[in-house]
C-alpha cells in the first residue's frame, strides 16, 4: 500500500546558501538581465490576452432544484446538459461580472 505525501511551498525552507543566493539575484540591477533570448513585451503585448488553453476549472458536484420543463429542455438538445447547463450559468456570470459600458449622450 502506498501512502499520499502532499507538499506546498509553506513546507519549503530554503538553506542558508539558497537565501544568500537569492538576495545577490535580488540586488543586481536590471540592465544587468539578459533579455537576448527572451525579449521585453512592447505595450501592445497585453492588449488582447487570451486565456491559457490548459485551465480547467475545479468541479464540484452539488445537488440543485431545477424545474422540470427547465431539465426536460436541457435534455432535450442531446447528450451534455449538465455541461450546457454550466455553460449558461458561466456566461451569466462573466456577463454580470463584465464592466458595465457607459451609453454616449
Amino acid at each position: 500500500m502506498s501512502k499520499i505525501v502532499r507538499k506546498s511551498m509553506d513546507d519549503y525552507k530554503p538553506s542558508s546558501r539558497e537565501i544568500r543566493r537569492m538576495a545577490a539575484l535580488a540586488a543586481r540591477p536590471d540592465s544587468e538581465i539578459d533579455l537576448s533570448d527572451i525579449p521585453e513585451l512592447g505595450g501592445d503585448a497585453w492588449k488582447h490576452p487570451r486565456p491559457n488553453p490548459f485551465y480547467r476549472p475545479v468541479k464540484k458536484q452539488l445537488t440543485v432544484r431545477l424545474d422540470a420543463d427547465v431539465i426536460a429542455w436541457l435534455r432535450k438538445q442531446g447528450k451534455g446538459y449538465q455541461t450546457r447547463l454550466n455553460g449558461l450559468l458561466r456566461a451569466a456570470m462573466l456577463r454580470e461580472a463584465a464592466p458595465k459600458r457607459r451609453r454616449a449622450g
